[in-house]
């Protein structure tokens, strides 16, 4: 197999040291949210000590809110306890170039107990390893894309900030889905991204123009499940270290501004068998030719997508991007090559897959496709059958349930959802609906622009 450009070996890392090239490496995990968070070590101690034991961080990251508050009422860390450590142990597989910094590496690390006995159960990574153990067990690989929308400003972060992240000016300034001008006017920083995320181990395919102004999608090459999460959480730490450098400013928001298109993070998957793919079969399924693996885990993906919704659309923002006629699902039907569905299947033999196009941006991967694989493994083990494919404008489809238009709604699904504590663990769906719900409870104490404008004067 031919390695993957940017990605670099542990001796290859000290050999650059030694020819000072490089002088820092980043040791990150994700939190709930989806952001890295770590250290930045130097180089050389990192080959001699960092690499082989790792280096300890508060365990309060895992439950502090998006303003690093450490919020109480979980059971992992709080004052109480004393908010003791974690510890970061690299995953060296995933050593590579950061090479939008000045000789710089990252590597992505494992959260687990202070003295290195038992990987932390409620991490992201930890939580998608564990679905991957269970698909293996049943004797399966996954592979997976994750298909990545933003929207790119001329402002700073740091003017965007002072501006109350309103009146931005987009990159670009009229629709431009597949659009070879404006995307021409738009290289200044997707030409960047491109460049930067091949020379770092993340190998792109393409990017296009998007349907919003300024909004942009990038492609990946597909991989299996726990790479592909890693490589989507440098693109996103890339892609805003990139627009900082630059003085502009990007986000991976699920829905910026009203009456835009949202954001969306279309995940694709499908199970192998070694080299071939387990999807790939010659039983119909309406106009797919697949397998009856393909088929049981199509069935058991949607039948848990409204109970694991939290786990695709994990903020309140999310939720707004779910309009009718926006290019993101209102209801998790399935079809063929149609974007009107929640569900969309692709390809045939070997290429065959499931779209899921429910996640936006704000996504957090390693949760997402832990809930993806959970809710699959549990159709083919309960030999689940989907409901029929349904044709046309999904839309309008007044006959199927809607999904969750609430986070509050979703997490309180999540939080009694019985299927959630058998697939991921008691701890695991106590620790998120505490963490969603306290989400939830910062923006109902928060006082909108929607409502000084709605109500100021008038009411």
């Amino acid at each position: 197999m031919t390695r993957t450009q940017g990605m670099l070996s542990l001796a290859e890392l000290a050999e650059e040291v030694r020819q000072r090239r490089a002088d820092t490496v980043l040791m990150a995990f994700t939190d709930p949210y989806g952001r890295l968070m770590g250290k930045r070590y130097d180089a050389e101690h990192f080959v001699s000590h960092g690499a082989d034991h790792g280096t300890h961080a508060c365990d309060y990251l895992l439950t502090a809110d998006m303003e690093m508050e450490p919020v109480q009422g979980y059971r992992f860390a709080s004052w109480e306890q004393g908010y003791g450590d974690v510890l970061l142990r690299p995953d060296l597989a995933t050593l590579r170039w950061a090479s939008w910094l000045e000789r710089s590496a990252v590597v992505l690390c494992d959260v687990v107990a202070a003295d290195g006995s038992d990987e932390v159960a409620i991490a992201p990574r930890s939580l998608l390893r564990r679905q991957i153990a269970r698909a293996q067990s049943l004797g399966f690989g996954a592979r997976a894309a994750s298909e990545l929308e933003y929207y790119v400003y001329q402002d700073s972060f740091r003017q965007a900030a002072d501006a109350g992240y309103a009146d931005l000016t987009p990159m670009g300034w009229y629709l431009e889905d597949y659009h070879m001008l404006q995307g021409t006017r738009e290289e200044r920083f997707n030409g960047e991204l491109r460049r930067h995320l091949r020379e770092s181990g993340v190998p792109v395919e393409n990017s296009k123009g998007e349907w919003g102004r300024g909004q942009h999608e990038i492609n990946v090459a597909h991989a299996d499940v726990l790479t592909m999460a890693d490589r989507h959480v440098v693109l996103k730490q890339a892609a805003k270290e990139i627009a900082e450098g630059l003085g502009m400013s990007v986000t991976f928001m699920a829905k910026p501004a009203a009456g835009q298109a949202g954001s969306s993070c279309h995940l694709h998957l499908s199970l192998w068998r070694g080299e071939d793919n387990a999807f790939a079969g010659e039983q119909r399924l309406g106009p797919v030719s697949g397998s009856s693996v393909f088929r049981h885990f199509l069935a058991g993906w949607m039948a848990h997508a409204d109970e694991l919704m939290v786990l695709y659309a994990p903020t309140v923002n999310s939720y707004k991007r779910f309009e009718d006629g926006s290019w993101a699902p209102t209801r998790a039907a399935w079809s063929f090559d149609n974007r009107t569905a929640g569900f969309r299947v692709v390809g045939s033999g070997q290429s065959l897959r499931i779209e899921c196009r429910i996640p936006g941006a704000d996504v957090n991967p390693y949760l997402a496709f832990s809930a993806a694989l959970a809710s699959g493994l549990d159709g083919i083990e309960r030999q689940l059958e989907p409901e029929p494919m349904v044709e046309g404008d999904v839309y309008h489809a007044s006959d199927l349930p809607r999904l969750p238009r609430s986070l509050a709604g979703a997490a309180e699904r999540f939080a009694g959802s019985e299927f959630a504590r058998t697939s991921l663990g008691e701890e695991v769906v106590a620790h998120y609906a505490h963490f969603f719900r306290t989400e939830q409870a910062a923006f109902d104490r928060a006082v909108t622009d929607w409502e000084r404008k709605r109500y100021f004067e008038r009411i």
